[in-house]
């Protein structure tokens, strides 16, 4: 990192910028709005590459704000150069619990109609922020 070969940056000092060169992760991408998404999406320098990691399951965004994430495979699935990775509770690297409860929490979201228990958006009242 001293020498500058990493460099650890919030998303919104990307704004402007054109990153030639790189190798680039966004983690926690499903915290993206549409907007912040679209705006990192188009850093892309020449001799470069972006990975995009994120859970489309924890996304902690107010209610009422789609996630960058959810929308960008929309747009750009079947795109060339695009490619998406799908992960399932098969993937889970933690207790073998947690695997279990990622697929209860599947089934009552295809149950209800909702998405991590609460209705397609953000985190619901029910959230830890939720009025």
């Amino acid at each position: 990192m001293a020498a500058g070969t990493i460099e650890v940056a919030p998303l919104a000092y990307m704004r402007g910028r054109s990153l030639n060169d790189a190798f680039i992760i966004l983690d926690e991408a499903q915290n993206t709005s549409p907007e912040q998404m679209k705006m990192f999406l188009t850093r892309l320098g020449f001799d470069s590459k972006i990975v995009i990691t994120g859970d489309v399951t924890q996304v902690d965004l107010p209610d009422g704000t789609k996630s960058g994430l959810r929308q960008v495979q929309d747009i750009l699935e079947g795109l060339d150069d695009v490619h998406f990775s799908r992960l399932s509770s098969q993937d889970v690297v933690r207790h073998k619990l947690v695997g279990r409860i990622v697929d209860a929490y599947e089934q009552y979201d295809s149950r209800h109609g909702t998405q991590n228990g609460t209705h397609k958006g953000g985190r619901g009242k029910s959230g830890p922020k939720g009025k």
